[in-house]
């Protein structure tokens, strides 16, 4: 395995390919990332600085992967690493690290020209290679994913009409493929439900949406509400601030992934994590199309209450004139606004009470003038305003302060306006990416430094509902958060960090100190990895969900090739801890809704609108091996059921 990148997501992805899937990778990184800490994940401290030393032994005495490759690499030992510095990827690097002999490539750079560059040169090394790229632009990466992907199709049409020249790439039964991730879509949905307390956390991709949600212990007497299934226990020490911090490391208090029917009637006082939906659903209409101003925008409130007092006037005076001259309804309106604009005769010799309504409906018609006025100025200044960024108004509460609108704040933003949540965003940078959406949604924005004194005040902290520190500087982000607790005890934050000690003692402090507050500390690389490290592996990760500091992944895979789940009925194939089906994609598995188990279990409800989505599968349902199935994975699940696979493709 090979992984390029400049920033955190490639040091924790290269961590989680080694500890938890043991894989041999190579690392790419500019020379600059040399100093940086690589995170610890999934092993111990002593095993992976005896890696880390075994791999600067290798390097030392030259045993990288030569002209030779394949005995030299051999040599390493399962879980190693090998660093290799170079300014850019060219066609000399990346042959270097080994990429026409690696079975998977992973460029995580944060810029997608890079990525795109270095993917390009790949393929031409080794068409046969499985690409997993980074990329921000959503519509750039479909056509992008099309395109390798139909130049690996042809390459290889060429080499296996000639031989097999792929290397051993085939061997270990990976397909050539290309996968296009962002860590932003990924991190976002997390973020924006973490912030606001009881937000469903949804992951939707191709079309297909999975929704779990966080429910707090049910009271005495009560019976907690299981959904579809319990994907977690969260911590038993959730609400005590000297508890556990909910890492893999909390011990038997920390969360539970995926337990079974007998946990969870036992953990009495632990808040689950269930499943509540299942489905196919259409995307999500983009949040950043909307540009025009809203007509209720263009006036003020006092405005539109003069409109009507003197709407009001004119229909008083309309009824009067039709008492007075007798005259029917229409013809009194129309002389009542002859007189309201001055274009009237004067009533000269008509009846007293005609000429009172006639001066009456003249004094209304100059209190008309200024009202017209205002409004057209006001109509003017709110077109021209609808390009600027809107200020906090003075009324605003329970919204969500987003600090910093980067790529990760522009995701976020635009999830919590989908789910009409109020946000006001403050940013330092006047030119930085999610100003421009933060405009065209009108959601107010208060530019400046937030370590500042006011900046936090303007963007109403003290009566907002939750802080999202979602800046790239974690020191930033715990500032922020300190100052925003000295105003407001009880405020709901959300950290960004990426070092995870720091972000442990922090989580640790910040309860201690606010015991009945809410603080949750997030990192995007320890979110955006699995799913990144799953698609090197070769399966569809559709997402994954935090559940406190651990995370939980929805893949889609077809059983064939996989002992622990083909033959096997549903209760057998659940392993708590580890995996569970979910669903079963009957559309994608050759049409075996006609009979069988499952349109018995499913009926009418399991099944959605002829989608071929059954959720409701009874345990007793045998699995075959062309059964396409949605299930719920933890990270070494998921390792468990790919290694088996590998080491029995490389032994046949």
């Amino acid at each position: 395995m090979v992984v390029a990148g400049d920033d955190a997501l490639a040091h924790r992805l290269a961590a989680e390919l080694r500890g938890v899937y043991g894989e041999r990778v190579t690392l790419v990184v500019p020379p600059t990332q040399r100093s940086v800490r690589p995170p610890v994940v999934g092993r111990a401290r002593g095993s992976t600085l005896f890696d880390r030393m075994s791999a600067a032994v290798n390097r030392a005495a030259g045993n990288g992967e030569g002209p030779q490759g394949p005995p030299n690499r051999t040599a390493e030992p399962a879980g190693s690493e090998r660093v290799l510095e170079a300014t850019e990827l060219t066609e000399a690097v990346l042959a270097e690290a080994g990429v026409e002999r690696a079975a998977a490539l992973a460029l995580v750079h944060d810029d997608d020209e890079t990525n795109i560059r270095a993917a390009l040169t790949a393929r031409r090394l080794n068409p046969r290679l499985r690409l997993v790229i980074r990329l921000y632009n959503r519509r750039l990466g479909q056509h992008i994913e099309e395109l390798l992907d139909q130049a690996s199709a042809l390459a290889m049409a060429v080499t296996d009409g000639e031989g097999d020249g792929g290397g051993g790439s085939g061997g270990l039964g990976f397909d050539a493929s290309t996968t296009v991730l962002s860590d932003a879509d990924t991190a976002a949905p997390a973020l924006a439900a973490t912030a606001v307390a009881g937000t469903s956390k949804v992951v939707q991709t191709d079309g297909l949406m999975l929704r779990a949600v966080e429910r707090p212990p049910p009271g005495p007497g009560e019976v907690a509400d299981p959904g579809l299934c319990t994907l977690a226990l969260l911590s038993a020490t959730t609400n005590d601030p000297a508890g556990a911090d909910g890492s893999e490391s909390s011990g038997s208090h920390g969360p539970r992934l995926l337990p079974d029917e007998r946990a969870v009637a036992a953990a009495t006082g632990r808040g689950t994590v269930v499943l509540e939906t299942v489905s196919y659903a259409a995307s999500a209409p983009s949040a950043g199309r909307r540009s025009v101003v809203p007509f209720g925008s263009l006036l003020s409130r006092r405005l539109r209450w003069s409109f009507a007092g003197l709407v009001g006037c004119v229909v008083g005076l309309a009824v009067a004139s039709m008492l007075v001259t007798g005259e029917p309804p229409l013809q009194a309106t129309y002389l009542t606004l002859l007189d309201l604009f001055a274009i009237n005769n004067p009533a000269i010799g008509e009846p007293i009470g005609r000429q009172i309504l006639q001066l009456f409906s003249g004094l209304v018609g100059l209190l008309l003038l200024p009202v017209l006025l205002a409004a057209v100025l006001e109509a003017l200044g709110t077109f021209r305003s609808g390009s600027a960024l809107r200020k906090p108004p003075r009324g605003l509460s329970g919204h969500v302060v987003l600090l910093g609108v980067g790529k990760i704040g522009t995701r976020v933003l635009t999830r919590l306006r989908e789910l009409h949540i109020p946000v006001v965003c403050v940013e330092a940078d006047p030119e930085a990416r999610g100003l421009a959406l933060a405009r065209r949604l009108r959601v107010p924005v208060v530019l400046g430094d937030v370590t500042q004194e006011g900046v936090l005040e303007a963007a109403k902290i003290h009566r907002a509902h939750a802080l999202l520190a979602l800046t790239s500087a974690d020191t930033t982000n715990l500032e922020a958060a300190l100052y925003a607790r000295t105003v407001r005890p009880d405020l709901r934050v959300v950290l960004r960090l990426y070092d995870d000690d720091f972000a442990t003692a922090v989580y640790r402090t910040l309860r201690a100190a606010h015991p009945q507050a809410l603080t949750r500390s997030r990192s995007v690389s320890h979110l955006a990895a699995p799913a990144f490290a799953g698609a090197m592996m070769g399966r569809q990760i559709l997402g994954a969900i935090p559940v406190e500091r651990r995370v939980l992944l929805f893949a889609a895979m077809v059983v064939g090739g996989h002992p622990q789940l083909e033959g096997r009925t549903v209760g057998e194939a659940f392993r708590a801890g580890s995996w569970r089906v979910l669903a079963l994609d009957t559309a994608a598995s050759g049409g075996r809704r006609g009979g069988g188990p499952v349109s018995a279990a499913g009926g009418g409800g399991g099944e959605r609108g002829g989608s071929g989505l059954v959720w409701d599968l009874p345990a007793t349902y045998v699995l075959r091996a062309e059964d396409r199935v949605v299930l719920a994975a933890t990270r070494r699940g998921l390792a468990e059921l790919l290694g088996r696979r590998r080491r029995e493709s490389a032994g046949t």
